[in-house]
């Protein structure tokens, strides 16, 4: 069963540095935010078939890793593959745009 993962400063750079992932940078108070949140929980499973390891970066708790990636707006994904992001979305996105961008 896939699972998602909070990532911190701590254990960020190990964590994205092998494999595709996708970081939703988001707050508990951004409506947007949970939205998001739904949409990643009710594709779980087919993001993690499409080969994706999902992580979430509380922006109030992580405010550091927020200012490295210039995330100005949440919620913000982020696709790293092997360390390096490929790609950025802002706003809610749907989970068709998410499993194409983890391909």
């Amino acid at each position: 069963m896939a699972e998602i993962i909070n990532l911190t400063a701590e254990n960020f750079k190990s964590s994205v540095s092998e494999g595709t992932w996708l970081v939703d940078f988001w707050a508990t108070w951004c409506g947007p935010c949970r939205m998001q949140g739904r949409i990643i929980d009710d594709g779980l499973e087919e993001l993690a078939a499409a080969g994706a390891k999902i992580a979430k970066v509380n922006v109030d708790d992580q405010a550091g890793l927020a200012m490295r990636f210039n995330v100005l707006s949440i919620p913000t994904l982020i696709v790293f593959k092997n360390g390096e992001k490929v790609r950025e979305f802002v706003g809610v996105q749907q989970l068709q745009t998410l499993l194409d961008a983890v391909k």
